[in-house]
């Protein structure tokens, strides 16, 4: 399957026992689906990779958006790579920019590469591992503009990822105007959002939270975006962020953060 072929693909992945496939979008002319177990991870636009369909990845493509001048190559880290939709986006927007992606699966990565091929002249290094192992590889002071982290679907996960001694470890691996992104999937009670908040915060001086407005009312599951700084938060990212959407969009800081997190 490329970008000219369509139709259903399948790939069993030993490391979870479970089958992975990319089916053709009905909906969405160019455009795959790639579910795991059944369910759906990823939305891959081959024909337009600047397009985001998924809301929780378009929010965290637009903080990728603030972390440097527009267009302006930049180096980033993608720990859990999924079908590779924002390292797309990253291509896309920023050509010549300098990306590391880490998948535990390596069936799931050798799929997707082979169905959903990257843009020509995408600069794309992958390694196959454990997010934190892969971490511990690579030099502190490795100058990422952006780390990404999108592991976490629910409420349980890898007590040695969601900890503030892991985030350290990422911080340490960010330019000094760096961020750090982790999408937290979390139930109405958002009591993974509020630990992951409490760990970020040990291991960076700023954290911002943005999500679909409702999520902070503990109306649904869903996603909501933890943004680590290096720097103190810049009250023009919130407004930008607010304006960009999707809508309805909340971003909380300091204390309106802790009154959500506690």
């Amino acid at each position: 399957m490329n970008s000219r072929d369509s139709g259903h693909a399948a790939r069993f992945l030993r490391t979870s026992g479970q089958h992975a496939t990319i089916d053709t979008d009905p909906l969405v002319e160019g455009s795959f689906i790639l579910s795991i177990g059944g369910a759906e991870q990823s939305h891959v636009n081959l024909a337009a990779p600047g397009e985001i369909f998924y809301e929780y990845l378009r929010r965290i493509g637009h903080v990728v958006d603030l972390a440097a001048e527009p267009g302006r190559p930049i180096r980033a880290l993608h720990l859990g790579a999924g079908a590779l939709t924002l390292a797309r986006y990253i291509q896309a927007t920023r050509p010549g920019s300098e990306q590391y992606a880490v998948e535990l699966e390596r069936e799931l990565l050798d799929f997707v590469l082979q169905k959903l091929p990257m843009p020509d002249g995408t600069r794309l290094t992958s390694h196959i591992g454990d997010a934190r192992d892969a971490l511990a590889q690579l030099p502190a002071e490795a100058g990422f503009d952006v780390v990404i982290l999108d592991i976490f679907s629910g409420p349980e996960a890898p007590s040695h990822i969601a900890c503030r001694e892991f985030y350290e470890e990422a911080a340490a691996r960010l330019a000094p105007d760096g961020v750090l992104i982790v999408n937290v999937g979390d139930e109405p009670a958002l009591t993974l959002v509020r630990s992951q908040v409490s760990a970020l915060r040990k291991a960076m001086p700023d954290v911002a939270a943005f999500a679909e407005a409702g999520m902070f009312e503990g109306r649904y599951p869903g996603n909501i975006i933890l943004v680590g700084t290096r720097t103190p938060w810049p009250a023009d990212w919130t407004a930008e962020l607010l304006a960009r959407g999707p809508h309805p969009a909340a971003v909380l800081t300091g204390v309106d953060l802790d009154r959500i997190t506690g």
